[in-house]
C-alpha cells in the first residue's frame, strides 16, 4: 500500500454488509481495505495489527459493541486512526456516546457509494461527518442535560482569540473549512490554521470533539 493510499478497516457483524463495502472501496485507486472484523473485540485487534487510517464501525454488534470498540481503539491519544460509525438510521440513540468515545462522525449503511467514498476521504483529511439531523439531535440532547460548570474548560475557552472562538462556533454549526473561509472571506489555509490552534489550545483530538466541547461549555446553543 502506497503512502497516498487510505487504509480502511470494515467492521460489521453481517458478512454481506462487509462484502458490499469492500466492493465499493476496492474500485477506488486511493482506498484499500486492510481487513474486516465481525465484532468489536476483533476490531480492536485488527486496528492494532493493521493501523488503518479509517475504520467503518457498526454501532450494534454482539459482545463488544462499536462504541466500546471505538473507545478502546482511541484510548491512545496518539492513535492516528479515525472511526466512522455505521448506523441504519440517522437518529440512532447512541450518537452522543459514540461521539464522546471519539468517533469522527456517522454514515448510514445505505449511503450512496460516492458519498461513502467522499466521507472516508473527508474524515481522513480531518473533517467530521455529522448530518444536520445528527447535529440537531446533539443540540436537543445538550439542552436537556443539566450543565455543570467546568472552570478549567472555561479558562481554556477564554484563551481563544475572538476569531478562534468564532471559528469554533462555526465548526459546531457543522460548517466545513471552505464554508468557514467564505464566512470570514479568507483562504482555506488560514482557516486550517485557526482550526489547528483551536484544537491545540483546547487539547482536543479533532473537529467532532471541538463540537462537543462547544456545546458542553455553552458557546453554542439552540440558535447555533
Amino acid at each position: 500500500m502506497s503512502d497516498d493510499t487510505i487504509g480502511v478497516a470494515v467492521v460489521d457483524d453481517q458478512a454481506l454488509v462487509r462484502a458490499g463495502f469492500r466492493m465499493i472501496l476496492e474500485i477506488e485507486p486511493d482506498l484499500a481495505v486492510v481487513g474486516e472484523a465481525a465484532d468489536g473485540e476483533s476490531a480492536v485487534a485488527l486496528v492494532a495489527a493493521t493501523r488503518p487510517d479509517v475504520v467503518l464501525m457498526d454501532v450494534r454488534m454482539p459482545g463488544v459493541d462499536g462504541i466500546e470498540a471505538t473507545r478502546r481503539i482511541l484510548a491512545d491519544p496518539s492513535c492516528p486512526t479515525r472511526v466512522v460509525m455505521l448506523t441504519t438510521f440517522d437518529m440512532d440513540e447512541y450518537v452522543y456516546a459514540a461521539l464522546q468515545a471519539g468517533a469522527s462522525g456517522f454514515l448510514l449503511k445505505d449511503v450512496q457509494p460516492e458519498l461513502l467514498v467522499a466521507g472516508i476521504r473527508a474524515v481522513h483529511s480531518g473533517e467530521s461527518l455529522l448530518a444536520p439531523s445528527v447535529t440537531r439531535r446533539m443540540i436537543e440532547s445538550f439542552l436537556e442535560r443539566p450543565r455543570t460548570a467546568d472552570e478549567a474548560a472555561r479558562r481554556r475557552l477564554d484563551s481563544l482569540t475572538a476569531r478562534e472562538q468564532e471559528t469554533l462556533r462555526l465548526m459546531a454549526r457543522g460548517l466545513t473549512n471552505a464554508e468557514i473561509a467564505g464566512e470570514f472571506v479568507v483562504s482555506e489555509t488560514t482557516v486550517k490554521t485557526h482550526v489547528g490552534r483551536v484544537l491545540m489550545k483546547l487539547g482536543l483530538r479533532d473537529r467532532v470533539q471541538a463540537v462537543i466541547y462547544a456545546y458542553e461549555n455553552g458557546l453554542v446553543g439552540a440558535g447555533g
